[in-house]
């Protein structure tokens, strides 16, 4: 339980109004760029995209279709295996359509590199990779988001779907978790 958020919480890197706004301007680039098209296959990647998958979504214009792609590099820790499962898959076909890779944050780049490159071998007619996070830093592998949201520095984020082994998701902003938290 999440009593107070100063136990956990050093501080608030990015707070809900500025999220929503954010969300908002990423729809419309959206938008924008599939205005022609007849659908979109947003594929959000479980379990923390969810909340920025469903307030997206909200905001796109065009027919839109939600899928979820369960994958795993992290386990209990702070920083990527580098070992990619794919635990849960597609369940419709994405051949010849608008895909929407939906993450939440961007680290290293390896799991949603080994995703795409799974992902292209399905011949949609198009991938590209909206994330509410951006954390170029850290990157080992050349792979860049079309739209993000927020570029943040090299700090360990929860909320907004974000968590710390599977707490800290439904927190309403981006903040950073305080060291002890995860050290202690």
């Amino acid at each position: 339980m999440i009593s107070d958020t100063n136990d956990i919480i050093e501080k608030v890197l990015i707070d809900e109004e500025s999220i929503n706004l954010r969300i908002k301007k990423l729809a419309s680039y959206i938008n924008d760029h599939y205005k022609n098209e007849d659908t979109l296959i947003m594929v959000g990647i479980l379990k923390g995209s969810v909340m920025f998958m469903s307030e997206l979504a909200k905001h796109i214009k065009v027919d839109t279709n939600l899928e979820f792609m369960a994958v795993s590099s992290y386990g209990a820790g702070t920083t990527s295996t580098g070992n990619v499962k794919i635990l849960k898959d597609l369940d419709t076909d994405i051949k010849d359509k608008n895909v929407l890779l939906v993450e939440d944050i961007i680290d290293t780049g390896n799991t949603l590199y080994k995703l795409k490159t799974n992902l292209e071998k399905r011949d949609p007619k198009d991938i590209k990779i909206v994330t509410l996070l951006d954390k170029p830093e850290r990157r080992t592998i050349d792979i860049k988001p079309d739209w993000y949201g927020f570029k943040i520095p090299d700090e360990f984020v929860v909320g907004f779907g974000l968590d710390y082994d599977q707490s800290y998701r439904n927190l309403p902003f981006i903040g950073v978790l305080k060291r002890e938290v995860y050290e202690g």
